[in-house]
């Protein structure tokens, strides 16, 4: 099954359906509206604190983060035990899209709704993820994991600017189309979640899951079968931390990982919030600059896959770190349109980039037969570090009362994974080939 089109490009479509939400809802539309209309200026009063948007922002995307943070590892480790990975892809899908469509309903003063459905929409995106990322190693042999990487984020990048580009069209004109702002804001979030379930149909058509049947241990036989996977699930993770703890170096890349990324969700997460109040940005100069980042990280996705079968995966991330730390830099000292322009530029071109080589670079050292587990492991590292840099966003902004000491905290993130990632040796890090 490894190297064929049609699971490939099945599975590519996943990444074209859910870049959607992300893109338009969790990246574009929602922090600004959250913002404007959901809290205000006026901020909400939470356990006797005033809190502004951005801090609460940024607490919500850590809570959404711990939340998969806890439950990951074990569902890739049941997901691999019952070859279930498409049935749990599908079923988070579904999940998630319902939750999204449902953020139409989020209005003015609305903000346990907006909290709740947000979160729930996070931990689904995720936790498909986890299953989705599991594939990768199924599906492509050792020497084609960079290129369909990158070929996932591109279509990813592609479907989520398709989408983009509609609900940033009807929020530009939504005076000629007879809504308010308001209105157009929530049915372009609300569009992301039909978008997602409606392309997902193409990935549960064609990416094929080979079937292999684990046969329970005795102990677990007369346990329903649901708690049987479950606790089979947990100590199998158990197990499986403690085996990946004897590998120094893929242990140490996952730290790497989880920190330099953390860096890298921040600033994706935390750009629209910082242009809104911060520097005080029209939706509309936000939403072009945002368009853009998407239609730049098409080509930087497959840019730097060319650069890995130059110079390999690991130099290729170490240098997009670099220009990273050059990022927040520059994001300290940004004031105008023009020059959130030119920022949205420069993530572009390293964003796909720097996800798709990791996530390729990973799958290449860990064993096949185990990767929804092992990628569980990873969300796990990934969402961990997603608690931290947003929650730390937050509380400088709110301690500081300015994001632009929040944003060049970030580069420490940048420069302390960059230096352990060149700490990783990649033969000794490859445990694919031993006997799990």
């Amino acid at each position: 099954m490894k190297d064929d089109k049609k699971t490939i490009f099945g599975w590519c479509m996943y990444d074209w359906a859910n870049s959607a939400y992300i893109t338009t809802a969790a990246v574009a539309l929602l922090p600004n509206y959250f913002a404007q209309a959901v809290v205000g200026e006026a901020g909400v009063n939470i356990l006797g604190m005033n809190m502004s948007a951005t801090a609460l922002w940024g607490y919500m995307l850590g809570t959404a983060a711990f939340l998969v943070f806890l439950f990951a590892p074990v569902l890739g480790a049941v997901a691999d035990f019952s070859s279930a990975k498409k049935r749990f892809l599908m079923g988070f899908a579904y999940m998630g899209s319902l939750f999204a469509t449902m953020l139409y309903f989020c209005g003015s003063g609305d903000i346990g709704l907006t909290i709740v459905l947000f979160i729930g929409t996070q931990v689904c995106f995720v936790g498909a993820n986890v299953f989705y990322d599991a594939f990768l190693p199924q599906i492509a042999s050792e020497d084609k994991l960079d290129s369909v990487s990158a070929k996932g984020y591109a279509f990813g990048y592609v479907g989520g600017s398709l989408q983009f580009g509609i609900a940033l069209g009807l929020v530009a004109m939504h005076e000629t189309v007879g809504v308010s702002i308001t209105i157009a804001a929530r049915i372009g979030m609300a569009m992301t979640g039909i978008w997602w379930a409606g392309w997902t149909l193409l990935t549960m058509k064609y990416l094929k899951e080979v079937k292999t049947p684990y046969e329970l241990p005795e102990a677990y036989r007369n346990r329903p079968k649901i708690f049987a996977y479950l606790t089979l699930g947990i100590s199998r993770t158990i197990s499986t931390a403690k085996r990946v703890g004897h590998f120094k170096h893929l242990t140490l890349f996952l730290v790497a990982y989880m920190i330099y990324n953390d860096g890298i969700h921040t600033v994706t997460s935390m750009a629209t919030i910082y242009g809104t109040e911060e520097l005080g940005l029209s939706t509309t100069a936000l939403m072009v600059t945002l368009l853009l980042v998407q239609i730049v990280a098409i080509g930087g996705a497959l840019i730097f896959s060319q650069l890995a079968n130059r110079i390999g995966a690991k130099r290729s991330v170490m240098f997009a770190l670099v220009l990273w730390s050059g990022v927040v830099t520059y994001g300290y000292f940004i004031h105008t349109a023009t020059e959130f322009f030119i920022l949205g530029m420069v993530v572009g071109v390293v964003l796909g980039g720097t996800q798709a080589l990791s996530r390729s670079f990973y799958g290449a050292m860990i064993p096949e037969q185990a990767s929804a587990e092992f990628y569980g492991f990873y969300s796990v590292f990934s969402k961990f570090s997603s608690i931290w840099g947003p929650v730390t966003f937050g509380f400088i902004e709110q301690v500081t009362g300015s994001a632009r000491f929040a944003i060049i905290s970030l580069m420490i993130f940048f420069i302390v994974g960059l230096i352990l990632l060149a700490c990783v040796d990649e033969e000794k890090a490859r445990v694919g080939k031993l006997d799990f």
